[in-house]
């Protein structure tokens, strides 16, 4: 079944933001590597390491050295999810984008099944988690934004914020994405919306988080991003009214 569809992307810009992710990065970087050798002829792999404070730009620059397709981009200080995701696709240069985070809750491999529901109308490929692996308040915490920012930004797709998408690269190009923190999917989507983009929605594994912590699950972090969603609101749905 794989064949007819992996026809339609020719090549892939794989990328993962990095935020004290050593000891995660370097299995993201082979999995995506693993999976699509073979699959995809033109590839290339980026990581933004985000200002990590850990470990993670020595281990980024010995994955260099092992992976001649990865390219790695040192932030000097930490620019916030958005910040990263920015930088990352502005580095991009194939014609569609894979990307999902360097912590690895999500299976990069999983990229496969990106690859096999592509059609000739399709735009984005939108992971949603199968299960959550998070302890249950981080779940419910989730769920209630997921709902929260569907009703505010009129958003179809069924998990906002699963950061497991392959999409094709003009959509973040005209006009560029501006959020600097993890409200930045959120105005992905909707500009992915607006654009007319044709969705497909493909169910994704999602595990436990084994080292490091999230840095949205933090009181300061959760208040710091419900006023970016309601600037974001502002700017998206009332400025801008379709």
């Amino acid at each position: 079944m794989a064949d007819h569809s992996h026809g339609l992307v020719r090549s892939v810009s794989a990328f993962f933001p990095c935020y004290n992710d050593a000891a995660t990065i370097g299995t993201m970087v082979a999995a995506v590597e693993g999976a699509l050798a073979g699959v995809i002829d033109d590839v290339e792999i980026i990581v933004v390491n985000d200002g990590s404070s850990d470990d993670s730009a020595v281990v980024l620059e010995q994955l260099r050295e092992k992976h001649p397709a990865l390219t790695v981009i040192h932030h000097d200080r930490n620019r916030g999810y958005g910040g990263a995701l920015i930088s990352g696709f502005g580095a991009a240069t194939k014609d569609w984008i894979f990307y999902t985070d360097g912590d690895a809750q999500y299976d990069a491999s999983e990229v496969t099944a990106m690859l096999d529901a592509v059609r000739a109308d399709t735009d984005v490929v939108q992971g949603w988690k199968i299960t959550r692996g998070d302890p249950w308040y981080r779940k419910v915490i989730g769920r209630t934004y997921h709902h929260t920012v569907r009703l505010l930004f009129r958003l179809d797709v069924r998990d906002t914020d699963c950061d497991f998408r392959l999409f094709r690269r003009a959509l973040v190009e005209d006009p560029p994405l501006q959020s600097t923190s993890g409200v930045i999917c959120v105005e992905m989507m909707r500009q992915f919306e607006r654009a007319g983009a044709n969705f497909v929605e493909v169910p994704v594994h999602h595990y436990e988080r084994l080292s490091g912590r999230s840095q949205f699950f933090r009181l300061r972090a959760i208040a710091r991003s419900a006023q970016q969603l309601l600037a974001l609101w502002w700017r998206l749905m009332v400025l801008r009214r379709d």
